[in-house]
């Protein structure tokens, strides 16, 4: 009975060992299957980044192509409103100068007549 029980117990074992060798067989299928899928997972990743940065510097590229054409804009109106600006200045500049000469001759004018009319006086009072 001794040696059955010594010979069950070996075939008992001898299966576990031929169970659990199988499980590792299986474990590393599916350790070499998950390392392909992240090798593939890895790629994609890296084309999407790839695929991400070319469409982020084509975003770059037109959002300054635009800021550039704005900044144009707003120098060539800002070259209009200066132009306008200094031929007001000049405008403005050269009524007052006129208005200046005016009043210039004006007060040189009355100038003469008060002197006229104080020698007039003067020559009235007998001075």
């Amino acid at each position: 009975m001794q040696t059955m029980e010594a010979s069950s117990t070996e075939k008992r074992i001898d299966d576990l060992n031929a169970r659990v060798t199988e499980g590792f067989r299986n474990a590393d299928r599916e350790i070499k299957r998950l390392d392909g899928d992240i090798r593939e997972l890895r790629g994609d990743v890296k084309d999407l980044r790839q695929e991400m940065n070319a469409r982020f510097d084509t975003m770059n590229a037109s959002i300054d192509a635009r800021f550039d054409a704005m900044n144009a804009r707003f120098n060539s109106s800002n070259t209009s409103v200066n132009a306008r600006f200094d031929a007001m200045n000049v405008s403005v500049n050269d009524r007052f100068d006129a208005m200046h000469r005016t009043m210039m001759r004006g007060f040189f004018a009355l100038g003469a007549i008060m002197v006229t009319l104080f020698l007039a006086l003067a020559g009235l009072q007998g001075f």
